[in-house]
């Protein structure tokens, strides 16, 4: 794609949706688009490009800024970038590194995990942000209002525990917008004591960058937690060390509590797709793949959020007080009463919970 070529009508929604809906733009505004580098392998070009396009469509002013890979330590010229102009849009790993710090006053940014152009245009990308926004708050409402949260899995993870109101967090979770919307407020693990299964792979959170960036669990792992801390692990011997060697390099690389085990969500977006092998690059996967509900993932390594090391945990069952919320992997909106009034006032969220997206990159 071209910066002159003809957007088609649904990539030109998907694009209007991530401007107007998630970034609050309107025209005569500018916008620092801030693109990664596809040779990568993380973002293609067209979806940038598509995105200015659009901007200037509605009147705005886009500025496109090709990026590297995120190190720890910030380039300068992306806050300068920043800046010097009304908002910024981040398709680059970069704008995940910032999510839960301080924001720039008066500016709005948003970290964009559709990540190309086919992606934008699905319905992962066009589906009304607002509806996801009211979702994500009505889940909030039931999880943190909660008196027992279970958590299981086909696995054997069986955890449970509860949150309190006093960890809801003011203004939104984090200081960059999210697009498309994916997940709940993160719900402390504190509180939470029983077993998770870790399988398949260990990987980054997306706050700081390491090597290896991930690893392989040759087979499932049962990390014992008590009040938020890991006291233990089992499962097959050379499987349990891959664990606990990988949490160990990561926590003295940075200095921080390996053995903790911050906090929790689970995706609710089933729109959300990843055509891939997981194997090709588990960063890739499971920090493109979190939103789908058939993922719960756990922020561990770390005790502020969101950790260094993520638990991915497949076709979660999360019963709250009861009632399944979550049902191995299935959102059910339908469940209670505060997600229910999001499905009959946005039209468009049933067929999206009628048919989720199912490939998720790895198998059962």
């Amino acid at each position: 794609m071209t910066e002159t070529a003809t957007l088609s009508p649904e990539l030109a929604e998907g694009a209007r949706n991530l401007l107007i809906n998630c970034a609050g733009l309107k025209s005569g505004e500018t916008v620092v688009i801030l693109h990664e580098d596809p040779a990568l392998g993380w973002y293609d070009l067209d979806a940038p490009m598509a995105v200015a396009e659009e901007a200037r469509n509605l009147g705005m002013h886009p500025t496109c800024v090709q990026v590297g890979a995120p190190e720890n330590d910030r380039d300068p010229g992306v806050n300068e970038a920043i800046a010097a102009h009304d908002g910024s849009v981040f398709f680059s790993r970069i704008g995940d590194q910032d999510r839960f710090g301080a924001p720039m006053p008066g500016k709005r940014s948003v970290m964009c995990y559709a990540r190309d152009a086919k992606t934008l245009a699905s319905s992962y990308g066009r589906a009304e942000h607002q509806a996801f926004l009211e979702l994500k708050a009505a889940v909030n409402d039931i999880l943190l209002g909660a008196d027992r949260i279970e958590i299981t899995c086909p696995l054997g993870t069986s955890i449970s525990g509860a949150a309190s109101e006093d960890d809801r967090e003011p203004d939104g979770d984090v200081t960059i917008r999210r697009f498309p919307m994916g997940v709940p407020q993160p719900v402390s693990a504190s509180g939470f004591s029983g077993q998770v299964a870790i399988a398949r792979f260990l990987t980054p959170t997306g706050s700081k960058v390491y090597e290896p960036a991930s690893q392989v669990i040759d087979s499932p792992v049962m990390a014992e937690v008590s009040s938020g801390r890991l006291v233990g692990l089992k499962g097959e011997a050379s499987a349990v060390e891959q664990v606990r060697s990988h949490t160990k390099t990561v926590a003295d690389l940075f200095g921080i509590d390996g053995d903790n085990v911050h906090s929790w969500h689970a995706g609710i977006h089933p729109g959300c797709v990843y055509p891939l092998d997981a194997a090709d690059n588990p960063d890739r996967w499971s920090n493109s793949v979190f939103t789908n509900p058939r993922f719960l993932h756990f922020h561990t390594c770390g005790d502020y959020p969101p950790g260094e090391v993520c638990w991915m945990v497949l076709d979660p069952t999360v019963t709250v007080d009861g009632v399944k919320l979550w049902d191995a992997g299935r959102l059910c909106p339908e469940a209670f009463d505060r997600t229910q009034a999001c499905l009959e006032k946005w039209s468009e969220l049933r067929p999206l919970f009628d048919a989720p997206v199912q490939w998720v990159g790895v198998q059962a």
